[in-house]
């Protein structure tokens, strides 16, 4: 297929899933995601068709054209730099996020002609040439953290004819300079919406990012900024690579004798039961993070935080009775079943009854309402 015919049919995917309006379809057009792209990379399909695998330019141009233009995630950057992307391990650090993902985020943004942009997270730079095409690039500010991420990313965009404000710097700040700001968008998760985003932000503004609490999956959440703080819903997944100064602890086995016990739950129903439940979780165990592991053909739940507690539930065919290993000064396990238990006692809610306001004094979920905060 030749490049128009591959740019079109991604489109019209897009435009059938109702993830590429003509506002967007416009910007897509106008802001071809090749031109973003790196030369060498690790691919990852969004609908689970196949593993990621490498791909190459030089090698196999046919097989990156087809990558670039399908709905795939391309891993750029590995070990913030130390690491070589295309291999596919390491800790990945920087990527060009799935078109689906993309125009799904900016739907939610959904800037108004004019409007001042904050789009946090440069990356390669698609995202901000997208929003240059919507609004006009003196109107969008971009900030990226890794000066090498950075200066490839003002050279995609000089390519592709835009030169927003490109800003080399730690995007939980903001950009004080170029504020207020008509729509904050992240391209990053964060587990704390940092306030500096909300202070930049116009009353009636909106702010999108991903929220990653560590709780397995995240949740895209659109908050409104009002006279003193912001509230909104959470309106979708979002998995995305952490703000770097917000990663979640490695998790670290310490303690020579774990406590062992045994649980009737079986650690896959809090592990994928509903989305509702991993937020319940996320906010009645704070600093939880999440992680699986294969055991002895079986599936192991790992559970930890900063603080040096951590707990493994191991799931095996035909028992019973699930092992439970328990270490630190928090009782893991039994706090997260506990919190998936009252989920399930308040109904099972789904995650669009969840929110979050942000204040300066921090965070708080809530359920239904601002008023009914869980955590």
């Amino acid at each position: 297929m030749t490049e128009a015919e591959l740019r079109g049919r991604l489109a019209g995917r897009l435009e059938e899933e109702g993830e590429l309006p003509r506002v967007w379809r416009e910007a897509y057009d106008a802001a071809p995601r090749h031109l973003f792209a790196p030369a060498r990379g690790w691919a990852i399909p969004d609908d689970g068709s196949r593993a990621g695998y490498p791909i190459d330019r030089d090698s196999d141009p046919a097989a990156w054209w087809e990558s670039v233009y399908a709905d795939a995630s391309v891993i750029t950057q590995a070990d913030d730099g130390a690491g070589d992307p295309a291999t596919g391990e390491g800790s990945w650090t920087s990527s060009l996020s799935s078109p689906g993902a993309v125009f799904a985020n900016l739907g939610h943004l959904h800037p108004r002609d004019g409007q001042r942009v904050l789009d946090v997270g440069t990356g390669t730079g698609w995202t901000a040439a997208l929003l240059s095409a919507r609004v006009g690039d003196a109107n969008v500010t971009s900030v990226e953290v890794d000066q090498a991420v950075a200066e490839q990313a003002a050279k995609n965009l000089a390519a592709a004819g835009y030169r927003p404000d490109l800003v080399v710097g730690d995007g939980a700040y903001g950009h004080a300079r170029n504020a207020p700001y008509d729509r904050v968008h992240a391209t990053f998760g964060v587990q704390t919406v940092p306030w500096a985003w909300v202070e930049q932000t116009r009353p009636g503004g909106v702010i999108v990012t991903p929220w990653s609490p560590g709780w397995e999956f995240g949740h895209l959440l659109r908050l409104t900024v009002g006279r003193d703080r912001a509230v909104g819903r959470m309106v979708r997944s979002a998995g995305y690579m952490m703000m770097r100064a917000q990663r979640h602890p490695i998790p670290a086995r310490t303690g020579t004798v774990p406590d062992s016990t045994a649980t009737l739950i079986d650690p896959r129903d809090l592990l994928w039961d509903d989305y509702g439940a991993d937020l319940a979780i996320a906010a009645l165990v704070p600093g939880v993070v999440s992680g699986t592991g294969e055991e002895d053909g079986g599936l192991e739940l790992r559970v930890w935080d900063g603080g040096g507690s951590w707990a493994t539930v191991t799931y095996q065919p035909g028992r019973r009775e699930f092992e439970v290993l328990t270490y630190g000064p928090r009782r893991l396990w039994e706090e997260v079943a506990d919190a998936y238990l009252t989920w399930v006692g308040w109904g099972r809610p789904k995650r669009d009854r969840f929110g979050m306001t942000v204040t300066p004094e921090g965070q708080q979920v809530w359920l239904d309402s601002p008023e009914r905060v869980i955590g």
